[in-house]
């Protein structure tokens, strides 16, 4: 059964579940449209690498199919557990780096240069992202992964807390005190990335 784009755009994510574990390849499609961009964008936050973002982003689209014949409507929201398993998997892979080493897990550590021709504007905005994501990878693990989800993907503290497997509160304060490292990180060079007190 194809549906029109517009009526798939506005079904749940969980009934675009349930219709794929009935066989319908189009809820498949619209689901991973719209969630594969949102976990590969928070892989990559947490990781910094994009390879990896991708690995992660696919196993977790993958758990996501293996798990939809036996989903059970209501307990849960098909986001929050797909960006649980992606951060379980972000979880299992930062592990592993912590124990092969950072030689073995990026090579020479050296990436080619970006060629493309572009505007100062667009090179001010990669320097800021660039800025950001490494003093997102100088936080604490879980106050990175709180900081990205809150601040970066969007989402509630309570949706957090889902994700996290944590209380409310303890969202709450590592948000804070992410957001507060990060602050004093980037403090020094406000200037240097073109920041405005606004910023």
């Amino acid at each position: 059964m194809t549906m029109p784009y517009d009526a798939e755009s506005e079904t749940s994510d969980e009934a675009l579940l349930i219709r794929y574990a009935d066989g319908d390849r189009a809820a498949a499609r619209a689901l991973t449209v719209r969630l594969t961009p949102r976990v590969l964008s928070l892989a990559q936050r947490i990781l910094g690498e994009m390879a990896e973002a991708e690995d992660v982003a696919q196993e977790a689209m993958l758990r996501l199919w293996k798990i939809a014949p036996d989903w059970r409507a209501g307990e849960a929201q098909v986001s929050t557990w797909l960006y649980r398993v992606a951060m379980n998997l972000c979880t299992d892979r930062l592990r592993r780096r912590r124990s092969t080493g950072l030689d073995e897990a990026f090579g020479d550590g050296v990436e080619p240069p970006d060629e493309t021709p572009g505007a100062d504007d667009r090179l001010r905005q990669a320097e800021r992202a660039n800025a950001l994501q490494v003093a997102l990878e100088e936080l604490p693990e879980r106050q990175r992964q709180a900081v990205v989800l809150r601040h970066l993907e969007g989402l509630s503290n309570p949706e957090i807390a889902a994700v996290m497997d944590i209380g409310v509160e303890a969202v709450e304060s590592l948000t804070a005190r992410g957001k507060r490292a990060l602050a004093a990180r980037l403090s020094g060079r406000r200037a240097e990335l073109g920041l405005s007190d606004d910023d």
